[in-house]
């Protein structure tokens, strides 16, 4: 029986997936999905390093609970895993990746079996004296070895003899090809014979060299054999970190996989909603080369697609459920992103191929009946059905199915079926919760489109299919005849039908997207608007402090008997006063007079006018209330309520980048530095900080009183003192 990965054409996807692993396993993830999200979303935005093969340890774990003693190439397969996690914990991950690599603490006695290891995986000879004396003494024994083969295969005694001047491995072993009669030459042992008849020998010279050889090798592996001793005993006493290791291991490999997949095919991840629904934009099937992108919506119960034969049905019933399949174990595919849904179903069923069999002895139409009765057993299930009336009488199977269908329904249970008649579409096509789809056909071209066309049923052109197949065009006429004259006028309304509407949706959809133009140019001029208030309310600023400088400095001069040069000054400073006065005057053409209640914009944020006092108001944006000038709000249009269903959103309400944790009044007169300190509070408190600084220094301390009794008439502020040791500096906690 197919599987359903079978059914929905996936196996090929799945086995490029599965070339990711590290080491093979089931592809579904066990535990909190949305957990997993969130670690596969922290991996794929950095780099981190390759994972290392390892064969599977699940037998080896059992051995070392039994305390069996492994092998050197088993023991290092656990090091390479615990190596491999070092690896991480020395590499910057975001969270909540970051917090579970920290957390995986390896012991010390395991991570001193890591230090005898080479990179090759053998023991390291010079952690272990008689290692190192036992590989020194191989080396000279082999370079001896192949010394005095090198003299043989040149000397003038056996050159008559010998086929070649080359040593030969055979059998393990270093020998010599020679030809018959070479016992004459040179005494040796025959290991083997070529296929051209010509003997490879091992002289008896070197038999010596080879004894020492294989003792040599025999003391090496009593030696490697002790290490495994120990190692496995240190394994057995660690046995629980070392299952916790290899789970962790295939968690971490589970995660990796499914990010150098995405990255090496350019796929997204959609994490299952809430929702029974499945909205795809630009998605492509895996299985389809050069695919025509599908965008398609199911958010009611029954998805009923007609129309032309050939022309994608069943490939977008496939489509819609390897969607679900991909998207349930977290896998990635090509779509838009940020435009596509995936609900979460419990099981995934595919009613598609023929069930008949000879030898269960069923027939087309019952072995239908043997699936769908298993369906109800099943709850919260997303099932497809392709060519429903498969294997019966249409119009009676229709009734039935129409039955079957709304009794499944009420389980939960979510279809999307296909079907070239149309007893059934004109069935169901009065329910509010089915969705008809038609499979579009190109009529000047002679040819499908697949595309859909969402609230339609669809005409099947069989004729025109056969014609385009090649059957001869005077069968097609003679056929037509017999089909009907009636008949084939309804085929024709239902292709005006269809053609009526999809240009009606391509006008709706040109309407959209001219509405959203203007849309965009309204936010851009009122962008624009925005700026050039804040230009304003700067230029105000700045004018201000040139008058505040232009006094003070005039009032020096007088200070010191030079009036004519005060006078002077103190008229420069009004006339600074005055550019000011005049720039707050200036009002906006058709400005709107605000209210109690209006929606206004202040900087980069939304809020509502609570009270206006004088040239004030006080506002509350995001839930925070706060004190801001009337000539800094701009009005917003309320947005025209429709009466449309919509899907629950979730509002994540993002902290502004404006703000900043401290400010500094120093040298700022008393009005001056508190108009600063109302802007600077105001912002923090939007911006979502929690402690700010104020710098005011110490001076005469008049700037220090104004700004405490200020703080002390200011709302929203959990408490301020001064920082210890330094008096100038007053911290805020808001």
């Amino acid at each position: 029986m197919k599987t359903i990965t079978q059914k929905l054409d996936l196996e090929q996807f799945i086995n490029n997936f599965k070339s990711f692993y590290a080491r093979d396993k089931n592809i579904e993830l066990m535990g909190d999905i949305n957990q997993h999200f969130k670690y596969i979303s922290a991996l794929s935005s950095v780099e981190f390093p390759a994972i290392k093969e390892v064969m599977n340890l699940d037998i080896q774990l059992n051995k070392i609970k039994k305390q069996g003693i492994l092998s050197l190439d088993e023991i290092y397969a656990f090091m390479t895993m615990v190596e491999y996690f070092n690896a991480l914990k020395a590499t910057s991950l975001p969270e909540p990746l970051g917090k579970w690599i920290r957390e995986i603490n390896v012991p010390d006695e395991i991570l001193d079996i890591i230090l005898y290891f080479t990179d090759e995986g053998n023991i390291n000879p010079e952690r272990e004296p008689e290692l190192f004396d036992i590989e020194k003494a191989l080396k000279l024994n082999k370079s001896e070895l192949k010394d005095k083969l090198y003299r043989l295969a040149h000397s003038s005694t056996l050159k008559e003899y010998l086929v070649d001047s080359q040593i030969h491995f055979m059998n393990g072993e270093e020998t010599l090809m020679v030809r018959g009669g070479f016992n004459k030459a040179i005494k040796a042992s025959v290991v083997g014979r070529s296929a051209s008849g010509f003997f490879y020998i091992l002289p008896q010279s070197i038999s010596h060299l080879k004894e020492k050889e294989s003792a040599l090798l025999s003391r090496k592996e009593e030696v490697i054999y002790r290490y495994c001793q120990s190692f496995s005993a240190t394994l057995h006493k660690h046995f629980l970190f070392m299952r916790f290791i290899n789970r962790e291991y295939d968690r971490f490999d589970q995660y990796q996989a499914r990010v150098m997949f995405a990255r090496a095919y350019d796929y997204n991840f959609i994490l299952p909603s809430k929702r029974k629904v499945v909205k795809l934009s630009e998605f492509c099937h895996p299985a389809i080369e050069n695919p025509k992108p599908v965008d398609i919506e199911l958010e009611k119960s029954v998805m009923l697609v007609t129309g032309v034969n050939a022309g994608g049905k069943t490939m977008l019933l496939k489509s819609l459920l390897a969607s679900v399949f991909m998207s349930k174990n977290l896998l990635p595919f090509k779509c838009n992103e940020e435009k596509t849904e995936v609900g979460h179903f419990k099981s995934i069923e595919a009613v598609i191929d023929d069930p008949q069999s000879v030898k269960n002895d069923i027939s087309t139409f019952a072995g239908r009946m043997v699936e769908f009765a298993k369906l109800f057993e099943k709850e919260n299930a997303i099932v497809g059905v392709d060519e429903i009336e498969l294997g019966t009488d249409s119009d009676e199977a229709a009734s039935l199915f129409r039955v079957m269908l709304d009794e499944l329904r009420k389980k939960g249970i979510t279809f999307i079926v296909t079907t070239h008649h149309k007893r059934l579409a004109s069935l169901m096509s009065s329910d509010d919760d089915v969705e008809l789809i038609a499979a579009l056909y190109d009529e000047a071209n002679r040819k499908p489109t697949y595309t859909f066309l969402q609230g339609s049923i669809g005409k099947s052109y069989a004729f025109e299919t056969a014609e385009r197949y090649g059957v001869p065009v005077h069968i097609i006429e003679k056929a037509k005849k017999i089909y009907g004259e009636d008949k084939e006028n309804l085929n024709e309304l239902i292709e005006k039908s269809t053609t009526l509407e999809r240009e009606m949706r391509l006008k709706l959809e040109k309407i959209d997207k001219e509405l959203k133009a203007v849309e965009r140019k309204k936010e851009d001029l009122e962008n624009i608007e925005a700026r050039l208030n804040e230009q304003q309310r700067k230029a105000i600023a700045t004018l201000e402090n040139r008058y505040n400088a232009a006094t003070k400095r005039a009032l020096e001069a007088m200070k010191a008997k030079e009036s004519t040069e005060g006078r002077r000054l103190l008229n420069e400073a009004h006339k600074h006063k005055e550019r000011s006065k005049q720039a707050k005057e200036v009002k906006q053409p058709n400005k709107r007079v605000l209210q109690v209640g209006d929606q206004v914009k202040y900087r980069s944020k939304r809020g509502e006018i609570l009270n206006i006092r004088n040239k004030e108001a006080t506002i509350e944006v995001d839930g925070l209330k706060m004190r801001v000038p009337l000539n800094q709000l701009r009005y917003l249009e309320s947005p025209t309520k429709k009466v449309v269903q919509k899907p629950k959103t979730v509002v994540n309400v993002e902290k502004s980048g404006r703000g900043s944790v401290s400010i500094k009044l120093l040298g700022c007169y008393a009005d001056e530095a508190i108009d600063k300190l109302d802007v600077f509070l105001s912002d923090a408190l939007v911006a979502g900080f929690s402690e700010v600084e104020i710098i005011h220094g110490t001076g005469s301390g008049v700037l220090k009183k104004v700004v405490i009794d200020y703080l002390k008439s200011y709302p929203k502020l959990q408490s301020f003192h001064g920082l210890k040791g330094n008096l100038g500096i007053t911290v805020v906690k808001l």
